[in-house]
């Protein structure tokens, strides 16, 4: 059946064919068959994502065809996310290493990245930004690529985690500007200040996790899981981050699908949730003096579940 198979286009049409046969999750940076091939097959033959079409014309030698095919047979038997497959991922168009030390990056957060995090930065001026759970360190190095004339520390309590943000920091040569940090979210970076908070902590209920597709058990669950509804590390950061921010501060913090719950439990707080290409996505900037004039509230959520 295989034997037919010849060309890069050839390959991609049959593991979407296979994927999509087998039912499988698309949920780990796309969210189609075609899109999720690709990537299996561009990168295994180390390949970017933006070739020219006439290449997919091109034949696979017989190591690639054995090396592609087996690549698709694990993304079918062990439901393994193609990220972790190849090693590699891209995120608001940067290239960056993937694998089980941490969750694949998949937020929308690259949307504002991309966009200079317009309108929310329009007119401040940014020193120094921090990515909290920065996990394998999508978020924080991006933020430095995109803003030259930033400097960012990106934290993170798992050492696993951390060793893997470490090596996207030399992968993308931003050394002298990014710090990695080994941090309980702001025990390690008390006494320092920030212009721009960003972070996608853990969000998923554990209802939801027990649900999950079982693509999702290859991840870490130290980066998905936060208690009953999903908040219990998002009311942590809200809680303390007034403590870290400059007057004029940012903070900007992803709960997927716990939106809800966090505006029915601090229906006071003026949470802004952010629009993006395909709406919203649960994604909130807040002000630091906002933070500050609902830090009784916002303290009483968050003392409740210590």
């Amino acid at each position: 059946m295989t034997a037919e198979l010849a060309t890069i286009i050839d390959f991609i049409r049959y593991g979407a064919s296979r994927f999509s046969a087998a039912g499988l999750t698309f949920g780990h940076s796309h969210d189609n068959p075609i899109d999720e091939a690709t990537h299996l097959v561009l990168a295994s033959l180390h390949l970017p994502p933006d070739i020219p079409p006439a290449y997919g014309a091109g034949r696979l030698t017989a190591e690639e065809r054995a090396n592609v095919l087996a690549l698709i047979e694990r993304r079918v038997s062990e439901r393994l996310p193609v990220a972790y497959l190849v090693g590699e991922t891209w995120f608001a168009g940067l290239k960056f290493k993937s694998d089980r030390r941490a969750l694949v990056p998949r937020s929308p957060i690259a949307e504002l990245i991309e966009s200079g995090f317009a309108p929310w930065l329009d007119g401040r001026h940014v020193e120094r930004a921090l990515d909290l759970c920065t996990g394998s360190g999508c978020i924080g190095i991006a933020m430095a690529e995109y803003h030259p004339d930033w400097q960012v520390d990106i934290v993170d309590i798992s050492d696993e985690a951390l060793s893997l943000a470490r090596e996207n920091i030399a992968f993308q040569h931003v050394e002298n500007r990014v710090e990695a940090v080994k941090s309980d979210l702001f025990e390690g970076v008390r006494g320092r200040t920030y212009d721009l908070i960003v972070s996608n902590p853990p969000y998923v209920t554990e209802d939801e996790y027990a649900a999950l597709p079982g693509e999702y058990a290859h991840e870490p669950k130290l980066g998905l899981t936060s208690g009953e509804d999903g908040l219990d590390i998002c009311l942590r950061i809200l809680d303390e981050a007034a403590d870290l921010l400059t007057d004029d501060g940012l903070l900007i913090v992803e709960v997927g699908e716990s939106e809800h719950a966090l505006a029915a439990l601090l229906p006071d707080v003026p949470f802004v949730w952010i629009e993006f290409k395909v709406g919203q996505m649960g994604v909130f900037a807040l002000e630091r003096r906002d933070l500050v004039e609902h830090h009784a509230a916002i303290h009483a959520a968050a003392a409740a579940r210590r």
